[in-house]
């Protein structure tokens, strides 16, 4: 499996993490004793907890390669994602990007339900740092992509979550970002669209795209990614080769490899 310390020269890379860690601080009220209910006010006391959320996370994706990265729910998944978007800021060691980031980081994330699909679209790619008249360009493209018909032009308050996701993915993809991250925003819409989402990432990077997948569908790990990282309990467990990484979760989550249905959501 691969060394995530190997030297490569930061132009062929699109992201290097070094030591990455982040902990949460949270605060919590201490469950009542006697002694404190028996005194009028009753005295509250809390007590601060930290989480260790990532913990020496380290690895280099190079440009136009698909990073696969699963776990268990809790495993550090998304707040690895969140970080490389600058969303979070690490607590230790460094994130390093080599182009301009576009997220779907949660199906319809950033939209504002009282507009329209159309207003929405506008608005992603202003927020992606794109003019309005290259927005433009890329418009029939994505509500054609997107397939929700008429209900562009109505409020988003009134799309199913399919519909969501569907236009949420249609305009981060279209976007030309250099990296984009997605977390589990391939689970949108029928089958049909499944499809031609994966069909859609695998131009990217032959565009010179990088993508970074989150995903709880093994499958789907297994068919887009070129490597795979395995977080547990915040660290990174493995970091290798897609059907290598893959087997190996799933033995560790006792998956059946014949259930298909399975492998899609583990």
């Amino acid at each position: 499996m691969n060394d995530p310390t190997s030297p490569q020269k930061a132009p062929d890379l699109a992201v290097r993490v070094r030591d990455l860690g982040v902990t949460y601080r949270t605060t919590y009220e201490l469950p009542p004793t006697a002694a404190r209910t028996s005194q009028w006010p009753p005295r509250r006391r809390r007590a601060v907890k930290e989480v260790e959320a990532l913990n020496s996370v380290s690895f280099d994706l190079p440009r136009n390669e698909i990073l696969g990265v699963v776990g268990v729910n809790g495993a550090g998944k998304s707040t690895l994602l969140r970080v490389i978007a600058g969303i979070l800021p690490p607590t230790t060691g460094r994130v390093e990007i080599y182009g301009q980031v576009s997220t779907l980081l949660a199906l319809g994330l950033g939209f504002n339900k009282n507009l329209s699909g159309r207003e929405n679209v506008l608005l992603g790619g202003m927020t992606a740092g794109l003019s309005p008249e290259m927005i433009e360009e890329q418009f029939d493209e994505i509500v054609a992509f997107a397939d929700i018909g008429d209900f562009i032009d109505l409020p988003v308050r009134t799309y199913s979550s399919g519909m969501r996701g569907r236009l949420a993915f249609a305009v981060s993809v279209h976007m030309r970002p250099d990296i984009l991250l997605i977390d589990e925003a391939l689970s949108a819409g029928d089958a049909a669209f499944k499809k031609k989402a994966a069909r859609k990432i695998r131009e990217l990077c032959d565009e010179t795209g990088t993508i970074i997948l989150v995903s709880h569908g093994t499958e789907t790990i297994r068919t887009l990614s070129t490597s795979v990282l395995l977080l547990h309990n915040g660290q990174q467990y493995v970091h290798g080769e897609p059907n290598e990484v893959v087997d190996y979760y799933e033995r560790q989550q006792g998956i059946d490899g014949r259930d298909a249905v399975v492998r899609e959501d583990v």
